[in-house]
């Protein structure tokens, strides 16, 4: 992204005065922005220029929604550490999204809310694949397709690192919690959920590199 003097002052000072406050009242205080016209009208420059990549602007709209984008996610993924990444990929991913955004009747956090739960939506997916694919390696048939699948998933798991690899394998296949591995380890729960949800973003882009991603069965 590019940060450009030029591009609107009043957005970088808004931007600035949130960050100062921000550094006392600590993060993930539910923030609503005013709705005044005059904050109105600055969201609606920020989205602008955000299209264009603009830093400043993206920064805005990051300190502006960041904290009910954060629990809205959180509530459909019910892991913190999901929340924080997800949260962060919206952002990142923002000034392409908004190529896509037309101003409408409701306001702009609305439909950052929308992207911030399709996302989520989209990972609960690929964790559920993800697991599928270790059940069904092991309780499908003995045929050429299961046998494929089981070594396409050999193949990935000893694609991940060492780490990564045994958080996955004792956690689903052993089924041990986060809370065991982490004794297991000698490494914190949260450490634990970290190198598990690395693990799973790792362990489908293996999957699809060999052509075996898996895909959600119906009920």
């Amino acid at each position: 992204m590019r940060s450009s003097p030029v591009g609107n002052p009043a957005v970088r000072l808004e931007a600035d005065r949130i960050e100062a406050t921000e550094g006392r009242s600590g993060y993930r205080r539910r923030r609503t922005p005013a709705r005044t016209e005059a904050a109105e009208r600055l969201v609606r420059a920020a989205v602008e220029l955000a299209r264009g990549g603009e830093e400043d602007a993206v920064r805005l709209l990051y300190l502006l929604y960041a904290d009910d984008l954060y629990g809205s996610v959180l509530s459909v993924v019910r892991d913190a550490h999901d929340a924080e990444d997800i949260t962060s990929d919206v952002f990142a991913r923002l000034p392409r999204a908004l190529r896509r955004y037309r101003p409408g009747p409701a306001p702009f956090g609305a439909w950052l809310l929308r992207v911030g739960r399709n996302a989520a939506l989209d990972h609960l997916r690929d964790q559920r694949t993800i697991a599928l694919a270790d059940v069904h390696a092991v309780d499908e048939p003995a045929d050429d397709v299961a046998h494929e699948r089981l070594e396409a998933l050999r193949t990935a798991l000893a694609a991940l690192p060492p780490d990564q690899r045994k958080v996955m394998l004792l956690r689903l296949i052993a089924g041990l919690s986060p809370a065991e591995i982490a004794v297991r380890m000698n490494r914190s729960e949260d450490a634990v959920h970290a190198l598990q949800h690395r693990a799973r973003r790792r362990l489908r882009r293996e999957l699809l590199l060999l052509g075996s991603a898996p895909t959600a069965r119906a009920a």
